[in-house]
Formats: structure tokens, sequence, C-alpha cells
């Protein structure tokens, strides 16, 4: 749902994804409702308010999981993360890329050490949606052709 937002994601900045992220969001407040993504995700109001007006607020990978799992048919919240998190592992695993390496890829903005990526993608910290832009871009950028 997140990984997949763009075709080629290959070919994007963390800021493309990161936008596609926020697309799919707004997607989703269309489907559902601001109101019942407030109530049912447990969000601020005013933060998806934010999205569905096109700005970009700070959110969770866990925060939109919650949004995206109100779409009918949707796997539920914890499901969606663990996807989007199993989907970075194998594309390290097929990129042949460490927790390391890709730390020292990420864009200058974005400071997160081997560690901190190692702990977002096992799921021991909940990355902005930003961190996983940027994690999702290199990850991509090293799968083979």
């Amino acid at each position: 749902m997140l990984y997949d937002a763009v075709e080629d994601a290959a070919s994007k900045t963390p800021d493309e994804l990161h936008a596609a992220y926020l697309s799919e969001l707004r997607a989703t407040l269309d489907a559902v409702g601001v109101d019942r993504a407030a109530a049912d995700a447990d969000l601020p109001r005013e933060t998806l308010v934010a999205i569905d007006d096109g700005d970009a607020p700070e959110l969770t990978l866990s925060a939109a999981a919650a949004v995206l799992a109100l779409r009918d048919g949707a796997p539920d919240a914890d499901a969606i993360a663990y996807e989007v998190r199993d989907h970075l592992l194998m594309g390290m695993t097929t990129g042949v890329l460490d927790v390391d390496t890709l730390a020292s890829e990420l864009d200058a903005d974005v400071d997160l050490s081997g560690q901190e990526v190692q702990q977002a993608i096992e799921g021991r910290v909940d990355p902005s949606l930003r961190h996983l832009a940027a994690i999702q871009a290199v990850v991509e950028a090293h799968q083979p052709d």
C-alpha cells in the first residue's frame, strides 16, 4: 500500500515517494471521510484535514497504516506496517545492502544511523513517512535490473 504507491519506485526521489504516500492517504480519506478516519484511526482531525488539503504534516508509518486500514478490504494497520517493513527487508536482501551502507546513502537531511535504520525496518521504532521514503529510495536504487 505504501511501498507500491508509485510505479518504478527506483526512479523516484525520497520527496516523490513521500508525496506518493500522502496521495495514498488522501485517496483513503476521500473514500472514508476525515471524520471517520479521525475517530477510527485515533489521529487528530487537524492532521487529517491537512493531508486532505494537500499539506504534508509529520506522520509515522503506524499512523499512516491506521488510516490506510480503513479502506474496504484493506488489511489491518499492523499488517500494512509489517508489509512495508518486509518489503524493505526483502529489497535490502536482493540489493545486497546492509543497514550501515543504507544509512550512509541517505539524503543529508535524513540523519539516521545504521542502527536507527535497522530499528525502523525491524519495527522497534516507528519511522516517519519522510524517513521511510528516504530508506525506500535507497533500497529501490540498489535493486538489480
